[in-house]
């Protein structure tokens, strides 16, 4: 790493929550100095406190919904990276107006506020979920979208917004569509499948599935982290413009494998039913061929590993506070917030 490396500032937007977390706790590790901007919506202020003290760090609390707000984070970075939304189809669908004002108004007020000071690259964290029906053949960057949720539905717009922005700006843009995330976080989360699976068998309680022939990638936290750090890193030539599916090809479960796996952490121990009818209609599956190829990037963690480590924490005790504050652990609703 050259001394300019360890010299440049990132801002990363949403830098508390359940990947950012973790992205910030690795970037300040690998040398980089981190600003945080961060609205703490569900109270994960604590989720930065193992690097509070780091000479590195830098916490702004705002809203990306602020425009002087936004100005202010940017100003002196030479990298963003943009994670902070409203997450999910459930909290969306509740909050639509919130939704919308911050998924696609607070993007726009940072995609502005770099092109003003002159930031070098912008990394925007997109989902998967774009792709929403795809049974045929796994999900390539170039296949077309098929949105089933408001909340995909601003991932998608501010995808195109951003690459036609940066077609005209001084700065560096790329999109990656993040897998499903799972594993163990500073700003844990569990309404998200292989976490909420896990947990409600691990504390034997019945579980109800739908649909469980669905399909969806998963990607772990830490190689969510590291797969914006390595785009972070690369040249320019190989990742401006660009757009890349973030997960690997041992990834994509359905369910109904998602349970067969927690049950396996479990010794067959668990009470599942399984249903039709769900709500949520989204079936796919994704390739990760391009950022493999092009970066070179493979995942390092597996979904079996990662619930076993889960189970371990949830029968010592290590996440007993859900039950107490479950808007903490959980981005279904936001009442009381």
């Amino acid at each position: 790493m050259s001394a300019a490396d360890l010299e440049r500032q990132i801002l990363v937007v949403g830098g508390a929550g359940y990947i950012g977390s973790v992205l910030t706790r690795d970037l300040l590790a690998a040398g980089h100095r981190v600003r945080v901007l961060d609205s703490l919506l569900y109270g994960n202020g604590g989720s930065l406190a193992a690097v509070a003290e780091h000479p590195g760090f830098e916490f702004a609390r705002g809203d990306v919904r602020s425009a002087d707000q936004v100005r202010a984070a940017v100003e002196g970075v030479g990298e963003v990276v943009l994670l902070a939304a409203l997450v999910g189809d459930p909290v969306c669908k509740g909050s639509p107006e919130l939704a919308e004002q911050t998924n696609v108004g607070g993007a726009r007020n940072l995609i502005d506020a770099s092109a003003e000071a002159g930031v070098e690259r912008f990394v925007f964290a997109s989902t998967c979920s774009n792709y929403g029906l795809r049974t045929d053949e796994p999900a390539t960057e170039t296949d077309e979208l098929h949105p089933l949720s408001l909340y995909a539905e601003t991932k998608v717009q501010m995808e195109g917004e951003l690459l036609e922005r940066a077609r005209h700006a001084s700065f560096e843009a790329t999109v990656l569509r993040v897998a499903t995330a799972y594993g163990i976080s500073p700003r844990m989360r569990f309404d998200l499948t292989i976490s909420e699976f896990t947990r409600e068998l691990a504390l034997g309680r019945a579980l109800e599935v739908y649909d469980a022939d669905t399909w969806r990638p998963y990607c772990h936290i830490a190689d969510t982290s590291a797969a914006i750090a390595l785009v972070l890193e690369s040249a320019p030539e190989l990742v401006s413009g660009e757009v890349f599916n973030v997960g690997g090809a041992g990834g994509n479960y359905t369910k109904r494998m998602v349970v067969e796996t927690a049950l396996a952490a479990l010794d067959g121990e668990g009470e599942v039913v399984f249903t039709e009818g769900g709500a949520d209609a989204r079936n796919y599956r994704v390739s990760f061929e391009k950022i493999s190829e092009r970066l070179g990037f493979s995942p390092r963690h597996t979904v079996p590993g990662s619930v076993e480590r889960l189970v371990e924490a949830i029968r010592s005790g290590v996440f007993d506070s859900v039950e107490a504050d479950p808007l903490l652990y959980l981005n279904y609703e936001l009442s009381g917030r």
